[in-house]
């Protein structure tokens, strides 16, 4: 696990009430550039910005896991120059800026449908991935094409696979289907974040957020402040802290 930096956490904030992975929604960034009058690539680049400063809280605090929301199955139908700006953008994002997160022991992975992603963006991708795999401060998940329900209903295709071809574990359970799941090695979500005061999960992380706290708030995300876990009441708990 991380170490926490006391130094960098609010007075009031006990280190052992930091969650180990929180999962955000990245949302409002287009409604951010038409409130300002500006277009809404704008927004995405503003939203860029948040997000790193979103990592830079995480390492402070102690984040093992930090799974971001940054382009759903459902978002290949925004109009057609959208899609290759978001594309595109992703693509120049992961050449500024892996390097930056390899320095910092960020290890970078990215989960979802890898088939329809342009062959420049899956080979950024792939570079980032091997440049950061020996990374252990915390993992950054980047959900790019993905679907909740895509991503259990390739598990269970794949897992079906191997019982056809007589490789199949013996047993179907919890774990049989978390192995095939994008990142076997995910940890379930602690809280779930979204942002600009919409209240839905939008299918993101569906089995991994069985137990997590969801936190929804109003600040659409370029304005968003850096993530810091907020002080938990008495008595309770993160769920997988046994509480």
């Amino acid at each position: 696990m991380p170490s926490r930096n006391p130094r960098a956490l609010p007075p009031d904030l006990d280190p052992k009430a930091v969650p180990d992975h929180v999962a955000i929604v990245m949302d409002g960034n287009g409604r951010w550039a038409g409130a300002k009058g500006l277009p809404r690539n704008k927004g995405h680049e503003a939203g860029e910005a948040a997000l790193f400063d979103t990592v830079e809280g995480g390492l402070d605090a102690g984040l093992s896991w930090l799974t971001v929301y940054a382009f759903s199955t459902e978002n290949w139908r925004r109009p057609a120059a959208e899609v290759r700006f978001l594309m595109n953008f992703n693509e120049s994002l992961l050449v500024r800026r892996s390097h930056e997160l390899h320095e910092r022991e960020v290890r970078i992975r990215f989960i979802g449908r890898r088939d329809r992603i342009p062959g420049h963006v899956r080979r950024r991708i792939e570079e980032a991935e091997a440049l950061t795999a020996g990374d252990t401060r915390m993992t950054l998940a980047v959900a790019l094409d993905y679907g909740g329900r895509d991503e259990l209903a390739r598990a269970v295709q794949s897992l079906a696979a191997q019982i056809r071809e007589g490789r199949g574990p013996r047993r179907i359970d919890e774990r049989a289907i978390a192995r095939h799941l994008y990142a076997a090695d995910m940890p379930d979500v602690d809280l779930l974040i979204r942002t600009s005061n919409e209240f839905r999960i939008s299918n993101f992380l569906l089995w991994q957020i069985a137990y997590a706290e969801l936190h929804f708030t109003p600040v659409p995300e370029p304005t968003r402040e850096p993530t810091r876990a907020a002080p938990r009441p008495a008595g309770t708990g993160f769920p997988g802290g046994g509480a």
